[in-house]
């Protein structure tokens, strides 16, 4: 039998026990008024037994959360005297409430930390930060009941010798309240008489006090901090933001639509690395590439086969013309006339309130760091002799590699491997990895890299890179694989290993802000540094290297900057983050695969929807691809999304908007969706769901109602 069956059966067995034989009437004021002379006279003969036998019925009363603590409390006074008294019911209670908490933890924390893991979290990372304040404060409250902090703080992740001294210590002030009025028995008329509302109101004041103090004390540390330095009497601006990616455009755009005084600083191109090196020019190029795939496959849309050509120079030409196109919503212009002052040049932060920029220093109230990142260059011998390309620089090449090695099988090398060898390069995809796109589901990974196969790329899994050679004025990679090495000639290789933050070169060094392991800027859950007035957004901050988390986290830096010292901090929320891989078909993401959930120890079910079955789909001969749902064991809560298959990127908003404000499949379900489109997938896939959770033995009596209908 189960374990955790047979403690609970236990428990309810000795509370209906206590119940049933009506022992509540032995923990009433009137009865130990009644037996007090009783009492003491036992406790004069028989001390010793007297103080376990208390000791052993206090536990048991506070573990199993019975009534009658209070009482004994009192009696404790009335019996023992205040000091004895004291610190025999404060042991008693704080292991009586250990072993709530530990049942409790034992029992239930596993299961709803698996079944609630995104809502907990928050509190997760909470109670590891301030759970001792927390607990404590809690504590000095009487009126917040102990047996309920007991069961919840063993659902959390708290170390149990922490909640048993937090607790000793936090029980110790209503402790000795009660255990005084019991040396005053005769004077109490009622446990409510014990509280008066003055002593409630200076209770609650108390446990109120450890979280102000906590305030206080952040506020006096951040004080400190920003005390070593001058601090002007007027400031220039009231942000200052340095970088006009992504996230810093959209910290610079609130500031000014709430009419602060804000300053734009990028010392290259506004629209940072998404507009002029990532998300644009590789989608154009993708877009054009996936021309050339089509025209070259016209058999599938009945078509005669086309041999289309181009010029490559021509196509890096229209890539750079759509940057130019959308240059204008990222301008120095617009920005002006948004309301910000965009300054052109390099920015060395000198301190809390300053930063220098073209030699001028500039005053600030607060500083918003959105300086992205850059390629990473990896360790191999041999790479500083390379004239290698990276998604910074290979945008400004006019002449189509022959034989273009690609490092890398994430997004950014899966993307241009396949775009390039559509174009008619040779490539070779490098990933040291089993499958390229490792982060995806196992069956996803293998799919795209058996359509890259079939599209003729060569992928090299588990090939370790080694060393750059060149050899008779060839280039060559040289990879180990299972022990045995493999030359791999190219003309070109593109590094697609990842990003690293931009953290060097403007101060921040000499300042002392403080950097993660990771490498990118340590910021807490309100995105600021160490410095409380300096916070940092997308890549340069982590933990996504996404342009929308970018934006997503410039909103919450620019209000906490700007009013969170007035008003109130928001904490940033990372619950739904999704991200796609453009290839053809497309990867989206949003929430947990089945990889994070089992890593994670998560329960869930799968339902999937083939795309080969949806009209649309079949019509354009793009009837590849699913809906990969998953989701909480019997319920329609949405805890994750994998779509492959056409425009996923656009389909998979639905989900995301879904889990963002809890809306199941059933709601999903009953969405009217247009036909025939893509979209109808979404539905589809909820229909799947519901089908496999069908009241079947409902259904059972239903068709027999129906026979009877009939006659």
């Amino acid at each position: 039998m189960n374990k955790k069956v047979v403690l609970i059966g236990i428990i309810a067995l000795l509370i209906a026990a206590f119940f049933a034989f009506d022992l509540q009437q032995y923990f009433s004021l009137d009865f130990i008024k009644e037996k007090q002379q009783a009492f003491n006279a036992y406790y004069q003969e028989n001390t010793v037994l007297t103080l376990v036998i208390f000791f052993v019925v206090y536990v048991l009363m506070a573990a199993l959360s019975l009534p009658g603590a209070a009482i004994m409390t009192v009696l404790a006074g009335a019996l023992f005297g205040l000091i004895p008294g004291v610190i025999l019911v404060s042991l008693a209670s704080t292991l009586g409430a250990t072993l709530a908490f530990l049942v409790a933890r034992y029992l239930f924390r596993d299961t709803l930390q698996a079944r609630y893991a995104d809502k907990l979290q928050v509190i997760n990372d909470g109670v590891e930060k301030e759970g001792p304040l927390y607990l404590f404060a809690m504590r000095l409250v009487p009126l917040f009941p102990f047996f309920l902090v007991n069961i919840l703080m063993g659902f959390t992740k708290i170390k149990t010798t922490t909640f048993a001294w937090v607790s000793q210590i936090g029980m110790l002030a209503g402790t000795a309240v009660f255990v005084y009025a019991g040396t005053q028995l005769a004077q109490i008329d009622s446990l409510s008489s014990i509280l008066s509302p003055g002593l409630l109101i200076a209770f609650g004041l108390l446990g109120v006090f450890p979280v102000i103090a906590k305030k206080v004390m952040s506020k006096i540390r951040a004080n400190k901090v920003l005390a070593a330095y001058d601090k002007p009497k007027q400031f220039d601006f009231n942000l200052l933001v340095i970088g006009a990616g992504s996230g810093g455009l959209v910290s610079a755009y609130i500031a000014a639509a709430v009419k602060a005084k804000v300053g734009l600083i990028e010392r290259h191109k506004m629209g940072g690395d998404c507009l002029n090196t990532g998300c644009v020019p590789s989608k154009a190029l993708i877009r054009t590439a996936k021309a050339v795939h089509e025209a070259q496959h016209a058999e599938k849309y009945g078509l005669k086969n086309m041999e289309p050509t181009f010029d490559f120079k021509t196509v890096m030409q229209r890539v750079h013309g759509i940057i130019k196109a959308i240059e204008p919503h990222d301008s120095i212009e617009r920005y002006t006339e948004l309301g910000v002052d965009v300054i052109t040049g390099e920015a060395k932060i000198l301190d809390p309130y300053r930063v220098e920029v073209n030699g001028k220093v500039l005053t600030t109230k607060n500083i918003i760091i959105a300086t992205g990142a850059s390629p990473l260059v990896p360790p191999i011998k041999g790479v500083e002799n390379v004239d290698y390309l990276t998604s910074d620089n290979l945008w400004e090449i006019e002449e189509q590699p022959e034989r273009l090695v690609v490092l890398g099988g994430g997004p950014i090398g899966s993307e241009l491997a396949q775009a390039f060898n559509r174009l008619g390069t040779k490539v070779t995809m490098v990933e040291r990895s089993e499958t390229i796109m490792v982060r995806e589901d196992e069956e996803v990974a293998e799919l795209m890299q058996s359509r890259f196969i079939e599209e003729g790329i060569e992928v090299l899994a588990a090939h370790n890179a080694r060393e750059f050679v060149q050899e008779a004025g060839q280039n060559y990679l040289i990879c180990e694989h299972n022990g045995e090495e493999k030359k791999v000639p190219f003309d070109r290789v593109l590094l697609a290993l990842g990003r690293k933050a931009n953290i060097t070169g403007f101060g921040l060094e000499e300042l002392g802000v403080e950097i993660a392991d990771r490498g990118t800027i340590e910021t807490d859950g309100f995105l600021a540094t160490n410095f409380p007035n300096i916070y940092a957004v997308g890549d340069v901050a982590g933990p996504y290297q996404f342009t929308h988390t970018a934006a997503h986290q410039a909103w919450y830096a620019s209000v906490n900057a700007l009013f969170g010292s007035f008003i109130k901090r928001f904490r940033v929320d990372y619950r739904v983050i999704p991200w796609a891989t453009f290839t053809d078909p497309e990867v989206a993401r949003v929430g947990l695969n089945e990889k994070d959930a089992k890593e994670k120890g998560i329960p869930y079910e799968v339902t999937t929807y083939g795309i080969d079955d949806l009209d649309r789909a079949i019509a354009d001969s793009s009837d590849e691809g699913s809906v990969k749902i998953l989701t909480v064991p019997g319920k329609d809560k949405i805890l994750g999304v994998t779509i492959v298959g056409k425009g996923s990127g656009d389909l998979i908003p639905e989900f995301i908007l879904a889990m963002k404000y809890n809306l199941g499949l059933n709601k999903i379900l009953g969405t009217i969706h247009i036909y025939p489109t893509m979209s109808e997938s979404n539905k589809f896939a909820a229909g799947n769901w519901k089908k496999a959770h069908a009241p079947e033995k409902l259904l059972t009596y239903v068709e027999k109602f129906h026979t009877w209908r009939r006659g």
